[in-house]
């Protein structure tokens, strides 16, 4: 077995080397009011603890979990316009995801979103016509200015060439557009580092135990670390709860007697081992409403949703049998037997949409953001969605500005006055990345290989090259992780030194793309826990 060494503190990491450890963090935190304490490090409490530290507030951020722990990066890994948004419609609002999603994709990471045709397939029988579906991605794609070419529909046999496990029987047409996707769990880290160069100050894995209060009004929260349980507080002039499914929980802390303010809806979703190669996405209508997903994903093939709702522990949820069931049911109306298999499944997740509360269905709520003060003065935000999670963190920071008695002050910075299109860290061109990663390892040795540089390129952007420059320093760091996965060991040293991994699930989860694969086994978490171990140490 090769030893692997930490190697040195690498990176660029806006206070030089690597990050502070958990006990300068936590003094930090302990020492000074903060203008804004966040709690909840989901996409929605990140995206808000970004857009205030730019407005000029001094900002904590802080989590029980890992950061996108919980349903952050338990989606169906899309930034989309929302097509079913047509069918009731809504027309303005999906012109404003398409302008988000646009702004995400090209202007603001497009180191780590990627374009994705979709396939919607049009059957006998089925829910809707293939001249409705045809005029309806016509739409859909106009609504983006065209910028992902012209909605129209394939004929069968063409679509069946791109995704050969397509279900071709009683098969009218193939209506295609254009979304994009991503690594959620890699853009919400990605997020939290430009959070923290803007001047926020984070620490995950730590939970609140209960809240501050001076005068009746929440000033802060009081922390217990889950690393090794120091207990701390943290003291603030405003505290916002953004702790999405647990939103009512915090709530509860504020004011015993407040009412729900959400409802929970259920969505799992399966990964599985890919037969034959998928060029583009199957978007299959199950009713007039509801859609199930077939994703090309990190190599493999992503199967979902379930919307169902739910009202048990938010820590519980989890994929049951009936779930997989239902998806691999579904999913078969559009793909191929061969491709269900269960043996192919390699992993399962569930998350929790936190939808408004009130009657109805969850399948046609509206994933919108509510935003609520409580008797103690504590602002408690949920809902909303992937897409759209820089106007989310915007509407926050306008709400902050006009609470009355202006609890902030004047010094914040409008939204206004922000830039428009601020870019997260590593933002480059990724197919501009890969080719340098190839050109420059082979001035080291055995270099990159060619898989491994697309990933890097993919999930970091221009930081890639600090991940490399480790494995060159430290060619142990340089091997893979798991011979089937493109990832190397220096990942899991940067993951650690520079962004925040404290667990082998921090690291194999969300850091990395091993146990999506299926292949976190023992030894890897074993070794991953001894990297760890090293900086603890």
């Amino acid at each position: 077995m090769t030893t692997l060494h930490s190697g040195p503190a690498l990176g660029t990491h806006p206070a030089g080397g690597s990050l502070p450890s958990r006990a300068e963090t936590r003094e930090q935190l302990s020492r000074a009011t903060y203008d804004l304490l966040v709690i909840g490090g989901g996409i929605l409490g990140i995206s808000t603890a970004w857009h205030a530290s730019q407005s000029g507030l001094r900002v904590a951020l802080v989590d029980g979990g890992d950061f996108a722990g919980a349903t952050s990066s338990a989606s169906s890994k899309l930034l989309h316009g929302g097509l079913r948004y047509l069918q009731t419609g809504e027309v303005k609002l999906v012109a404003e995801n398409h302008f988000e999603r646009r702004a995400v994709s090209r202007r603001v990471a497009p180191h780590l979103a990627n374009p994705l045709t979709f396939y919607l397939p049009v059957y006998k029988d089925g829910p809707h016509s293939a001249a409705k579906l045809g005029a309806g991605v016509f739409a859909y794609s106009a609504l983006s200015a065209f910028g992902d070419g012209v909605g129209h529909l394939l004929s069968p046999a063409k679509a069946r060439r791109a995704v050969p496990e397509l279900r071709t029987d009683n098969l009218r047409a193939v209506a295609v557009y254009g979304d994009d996707q991503m690594n959620d769990a890699r853009m919400a880290v990605m997020t939290v580092r430009a959070a923290v160069e803007s001047g926020a100050a984070v620490l995950n894995h730590a939970e609140v135990t209960g809240l501050r209060f001076t005068g009746g009004r929440v000033t802060g929260a009081d922390l217990k670390d889950g690393m090794d349980g120091t207990e701390f507080g943290v003291d603030a002039r405003l505290v916002l709860n953004a702790t999405g499914p647990w939103v009512d929980h915090l709530r509860k802390l504020e004011d015993p007697r407040c009412e729900p303010s959400i409802r929970l809806s259920k969505g799992a979703h399966l990964v599985l081992r890919r037969t034959a190669p998928w060029n583009a996405a199957l978007a299959t209508p199950i009713d007039k409403y509801r859609i199930t997903f077939a994703l090309p994903w990190e190599d493999m093939l992503l199967l979902g949703t379930t919307d169902e709702m739910y009202e048990g522990d938010p820590a519980d949820v989890a994929v049951n049998d009936a779930d997989i069931h239902q998806i691999l049911d579904e999913a078969s109306l559009s793909v191929r037997d061969q491709q269900l298999s269960r043996d192919l499944i390699t992993y399962s997740f569930a998350g929790l949409r936190v939808l408004p509360g009130g009657p109805g269905d969850t399948s046609t709520a509206k994933r919108e953001t509510v935003v609520t003060e409580g008797s103690g003065g504590m602002l408690s935000v949920a809902g909303g969605k992937w897409t759209t999670f820089r106007h989310i963190g915007r509407t926050v920071l306008d709400k902050l500005e006009t609470l009355p008695g202006r609890p902030l002050g004047s010094d914040i910075e409008p939204t206004s006055r922000l830039p428009k299109m601020l870019p997260l860290p590593g933002i480059a061109n990724p197919h501009a990345v890969e080719h340098r990663l190839l050109i420059d390892g082979g001035a080291h040795g055995d270099g990159i290989a060619r898989d491994t540089a697309h990933h890097l390129a993919r999930h970091y952007g221009s930081l890639a090259f600090d991940i490399a420059r480790l494995a060159y320093e430290h060619p142990e760091l340089g091997e893979r992780i798991h011979p089937d996965a493109p990832e190397i060991w220096a990942q899991v040293v940067y993951a650690r030194d520079h962004e925040w991994a404290e667990t082998a699930d921090d690291v194999l989860r969300r850091r990395t793309t091993l146990t999506i694969r299926g292949l976190a086994t023992d030894g890897i978490r074993a070794r991953v826990e001894e990297l760890l171990g090293q900086r603890r140490g």
